[in-house]
């Protein structure tokens, strides 16, 4: 198997497992396996595709560039990613569509008032920013990968969630938004917007290109 179709063949298989282990699969594993072990298992099961996934990106080698990246890409990019790395870290503060939650509780505040889905959207914002810079074709089928998973799964979530609670969380859906920013700006709050910042500055400099602010502080 050539890399190109390691990549294309782990795409499928990543994006397909999560929709498999996270609706129909899902509950017939947890009454078998427990919720533990099951959470461990979609862990490994992810951890794995992604692996090979980037595994073989990078066993594919530089391909020619669809486009050239303008100053403008780079500038919104690091904008972008700035973004998605609040809406990350402020995902993990009183978020209703993490497993175990019992749902909303008051209403939206903090990066919940941008969007209800902050998680699956900083993974489409860095997968948008990460096609738009490196412009080839692997990166088509890594990053659409992962810009349809996070919005097609959060749509999905959106469906799971009313479906298990109901009119609470249609009152939910009623208050948030899906897409960043369509009702608003917010304060996205001092845990978000501080350790997105950190993690931002963090993860730019330790990438092996110079991107983020340190392509211009470099």
């Amino acid at each position: 198997m050539t890399p190109q179709m390691g990549l294309f063949f782990g795409a499928i298989a990543f994006v397909g497992s999560h929709f498999l282990l996270s609706h129909p699969l899902r509950e017939p594993l947890v009454r078998r396996m427990g919720e533990g072990p099951f959470r461990g298992f979609y862990s490994l099961v992810a951890l794995l595709l992604f692996g090979l996934m980037i595994w073989s990106y990078r066993a594919v080698g530089r391909e020619p560039q669809w486009w050239a990246p303008s100053e403008v890409v780079w500038i919104a990019g690091a904008i972008l990613m700035w973004v998605a790395s609040i809406l990350f870290v402020g995902s993990f503060v009183g978020n209703p569509a993490l497993p175990g939650s019992r749902g909303p509780r008051g209403g939206p505040h903090g990066v919940l008032a941008i969007t209800r889905h902050p998680m699956m959207w900083s993974f489409a914002l860095w997968a948008i920013v990460h096609l738009a810079a490196v412009a080839q074709f692997k990166a088509i089928i890594l990053d659409g990968a992962i810009i349809f998973l996070a919005l097609v799964g959060a749509a999905m979530q959106d469906r799971k969630k009313a479906g298990l609670m109901g009119e609470t969380w249609h009152e939910w859906t009623a208050q948030t938004a899906f897409v960043p920013f369509t009702r608003g700006f917010a304060n996205p709050g001092a845990v978000a917007l501080i350790g997105g910042t950190v993690l931002f500055l963090l993860a730019t400099w330790l990438h092996p290109l110079p991107v983020g602010v340190w392509r211009w502080l470099g």
